[in-house]
């Protein structure tokens, strides 16, 4: 609808000739495989994937280099092809206390049960460029710590309820909504809050959650624990009687320990704060946490004073998706409306110097 002049469609067409050409880059380079991206760029592939809603490394890897490294034009394309889908069913919900470890840190304590594991983070490197990354050096391969299937690593929030220190983690019987069938309404729960929690936009969140660190909302939070690992996926079926495991996926899972409530039967708890998200994706996770214990705030009593705890203003727009359509819509032609929008002015500024002129003429006379 918005070709509006003659030849407009061939001068589309050139212009995806000339991406795909810009796409490819300089051919005399190796072109990028899907395996590179995945397992070169596995955390650019898991953001995609965590934002996209759709679990699949490698059509997230082809995201990616269709998009040319843009994260939200792939995130755009994997929500597009998510659409097309069928639905077969849902999965029973995943046991994260039954995750296989990968790394697995606690803020709160300095000794947990089952230990902490480090495992593949940036925290403690010195953010000075690697010199070897300008060439194919050969890396030495990472040390590797088997987990077994019984390894216990209990929750540290867990810990802290055994004593009544921590609200309750009470689980719900009702069924969950589903925020990609139907339109949000207000006020939402906070199954749909997370939903929408954890495909929103990393940045964003992120901007929100250090606003409640900086008092912009009341959390006053330590990092209960964060985990990564794989977890399975069971779904039930009728014809057997009983749930069949049909895969697993990495995910991260942040606990956050925030704010304590005083008062009632149960005297001053600490209150949560969630955060669940595909692949590798810590920052997400734990700024998700933030901003779900701010959107609380009704939970609590406590006032909604800040941006991070207003549900219309965040779930509205921490969707990159939604809000790259808005912005992005502004490229393409406007005519008719800016053609109004300049009548209009040149009428006022006629009608003012009309006005001015009149004035003017008044007070000469009046001289």
């Amino acid at each position: 609808m918005y070709v509006a002049v003659k030849g407009g469609e061939a001068a589309i067409k050139k212009a995806h000739k000339l991406l795909a050409d810009r796409r490819r880059g300089d051919r005399s380079v190796p072109a990028l495989s899907l395996e590179q991206i995945a397992g070169q760029l596995s955390l650019a592939v898991d953001r995609v994937m965590a934002e996209g809603s759709l679990y699949d490394p490698e059509l997230a890897a082809m995201a990616v280099r269709q998009s040319r490294g843009d994260m939200i034009e792939a995130i755009f394309l994997i929500r597009a092809y998510r659409t097309t889908l069928p639905r077969f069913g849902a999965t029973r919900p995943v046991e994260t206390a039954a995750m296989r470890i990968e790394r697995r840190v606690s803020a709160t304590y300095k000794d947990i049960p089952g230990g902490q594991l480090l495992g593949p983070t940036f925290d403690y490197t010195h953010r000075l460029i690697d010199p070897d990354m300008a060439g194919d050096h050969p890396v030495e391969p990472g040390a590797r710590r088997d987990v077994t299937e019984d390894a216990a690593y209990p929750r540290v929030t867990d810990i802290l309820n055994g004593e009544g220190l921590i609200e309750p983690d009470i689980p719900s019987d009702a069924e969950p909504g589903d925020l990609t069938r139907d339109p949000t309404g207000f006020p939402a729960g906070r199954d749909l809050r997370l939903q929408a929690l954890a495909r929103g936009d990393e940045g964003f969140l992120l901007s929100l959650g250090y606003s409640t660190q900086r008092g912009y909302g009341r959390t006053h939070p330590f990092v209960g624990e964060v985990r990564i690992g794989l977890v399975d996926l069971e779904i039930d079926l009728p014809e057997l009687g009983f749930a069949v495991n049909i895969g697993a996926v990495r995910v991260t899972e942040c606990q956050m320990v925030s704010q304590f409530k005083g008062g009632g039967e149960d005297g001053p708890r600490f209150t949560r704060g969630y955060g669940l998200v595909f692949g590798q994706s810590e920052r997400k996770a734990m700024s998700m946490s933030l901003v779900d214990r701010a959107l609380r705030a009704d939970e609590f009593d406590e006032n909604r004073a800040a941006p991070a705890q207003d549900e219309e203003f965040v779930l509205s727009h921490c969707d990159n998706v939604e809000a790259t359509g808005f912005v992005e819509h502004l490229k393409l032609p406007h005519y008719v409306d800016f053609q109004a929008e300049l009548d209009l002015l040149r009428m006022l500024r006629r009608e003012h110097a009309a006005e001015k002129t009149a004035g003017t003429d008044r007070q000469e006379a009046a001289e």
